[in-house]
């Protein structure tokens, strides 16, 4: 038994492993759900409402691209509206690695500058056409006393087109 869990330890931590999840990621994703789960109570909520727009790319090349709205998002006229409409989305890119159940990101592209040259680390999961990836548990600066969340995001596999 010993055996048999030390080689999946082994193998998931392989290139090999890590060249199937990186194979299995590529391509284009569209968002269908994300929410966000409070450590301390389980409670999920919907702060991009309950259909977000976006996509998710993972290129051949190892670049990876998020793009997310929120749903119905109106057009700014003010700068109040701009920056509701800053707040409303989220946008990077980098040059990703795979590691087992998660990928990886040395963000070199990003709608908030704070992000650039982080590297952004997400748990991911596919079943068939679903991706399903969750951030880290961290303190949300967006909400007062800054409580541990994280996000679930779920996402369908974009078939090419005809």
């Amino acid at each position: 038994m010993r055996a048999l869990v030390l080689f999946c330890v082994l193998f998931m931590a392989s290139p090999a492993f890590a060249l199937d999840g990186q194979q299995r990621l590529l391509g284009m994703w569209k968002l269908e759900s994300w929410y966000s789960e409070f450590k301390a109570t389980g409670e999920k909520k919907n702060f991009f409402g309950d259909r977000p727009n976006g996509y998710l790319v993972f290129t051949p090349e190892k670049r990876m691209l998020a793009f997310v709205t929120a749903s119905q998002r109106n057009k700014p006229e003010t700068d109040e509206d701009r920056v509701a409409a800053f707040r409303s989305m989220a946008a990077y890119s980098g040059i990703y690695r795979v590691r087992g159940d998660r990928w990886i990101a040395k963000v070199d592209v990003a709608w908030d500058e704070s992000w650039i040259g982080t590297e952004q680390v997400r748990f991911f999961r596919i079943e068939g056409d679903r991706l399903t990836v969750t951030t880290a548990f961290q303190p949300n600066p967006n909400l007062p006393g800054q409580p541990e969340t994280r996000g679930v995001l779920i996402w369908r596999r974009v078939k090419a087109s005809r």
